[in-house]
């Protein structure tokens, strides 16, 4: 039987490799030199520091490229060229749609799996350590210790609050999960709003796009959380914005290009919307030149609120998982697989 050929794109730690090569030795051969890859800038860094590769270690990358059948992170397009074998790509991202299309594999045979669900915990610490922060004042306790003044104030709280999420699926559920611990009123936005999930139980109410500007006038706090497809690009526009309750935190995990983002900065100036924690920009990195840096009312995570030190082992997880179901030919079982139509 000819064995698999699996082909590790971007750095992964050792551990994480060893587990890969023991699913099924005989049954797979996993190609991995670290030397070939790019330098990591921080734990779970797929994309790597700037490097090129000489001649010799050109050649050894396109030859491994030539034999990939599976694909561990997905490979340029360039890359992509070369593989003309390769049948299954593991993302290590879960909103991959648009980058998918864009180096032509929307239309190909090739599957495509994803990180869904590995993000969703750690995105909603970033969501509730930012509207924690907001509501309960600490920035103001910050610079109360910095003047060595002690002096009694009255803040805001999260719980009782309503929360509007736009999107319902694994990231709309982390936030929700906390969202009710905190006892908020929770809302969420769905294309589908009869779908059955199973977190459903977490939402108090799901409502359908169209009643989008509904949700938003009676939302306290506002969390992004759907993938960027032609159906949501600039969802969150100016009459979206417009329509949200005065001074009403916002926070994004989604996309950028989700968000009409000079409309939002204008509302942030205006006072409009009182709080943002971006995790995402419309052009990243976030040119030094926008406002949204030294705006006093806006936290900005650089892409980095899902990264955290458990990522690699999870995703590797699920790729473990869709392996075995892969070599067994259980490909209806596999997890996170990509619907290019949807582009999510």
């Amino acid at each position: 039987m000819e064995r698999e050929k699996i082909f590790i794109s971007s750095p992964l730690e050792a551990e994480h490799v060893a587990r890969i090569r023991a699913l099924a030795p005989d049954r797979v051969e996993v190609m991995y030199e670290p030397e070939l890859l790019p330098p990591t800038r921080y734990r779970n860094d797929h994309k790597g520091a700037p490097f090129t590769r000489n001649a010799d270690q050109a050649a050894r990358w396109d030859a491994m490229l030539r034999e990939a059948t599976i694909s561990f992170d997905i490979p340029s397009a360039e890359d992509l060229k070369k593989a003309a074998k390769l049948r299954w790509i593991q993302a290590t991202s879960t909103g991959v749609g648009q980058h998918i299309a864009r180096i032509g594999l929307q239309e190909s045979d090739i599957l495509v799996t994803t990180a869904r669900g590995v993000h969703a915990r750690p995105l909603a610490e970033f969501v509730f350590a930012a509207l924690l922060a907001h509501f309960r004042g600490l920035a103001h306790l910050q610079a109360e210790q910095r003047a060595h003044r002690w002096t009694r104030y009255c803040a805001d709280e999260v719980g009782g609050k309503t929360l509007v999420i736009i999107g319902a699926g694994d990231l709309a559920r982390g936030s929700a999960k906390v969202a009710k611990g905190l006892e908020m009123h929770v809302v969420a936005v769905a294309r589908d709003p009869a779908k059955a999930r199973t977190h459903n139980d977490l939402f108090d109410e799901v409502l359908p796009s169209s009643a989008l500007h509904e949700a938003l006038s009676r939302a306290d706090a506002v969390v992004v959380t759907v993938p960027h497809t032609p159906e949501t690009e600039r969802m969150i526009d100016a009459a979206a914005i417009a329509a949200m309750r005065p001074g009403a935190a916002f926070v994004n995990i989604a996309r950028g290009q989700v968000v009409e983002e000079p409309a939002l900065i204008a509302a942030l100036q205006s006072g409009h919307i009182g709080f943002a924690a971006l995790d995402v920009a419309e052009v990243e990195p976030l040119p030094s030149e926008s406002p949204l840096w030294d705006m006093p009312n806006v936290l900005i995570s650089p892409h980095s609120a899902s990264t955290v030190d458990s990522e690699n082992a999870r995703i590797t997880d699920i790729f473990l998982h869709n392996l075995r179901c892969w070599l067994d030919g259980r490909r209806q079982e596999m997890i996170n697989v990509l619907d290019k139509r949807l582009m999510y």
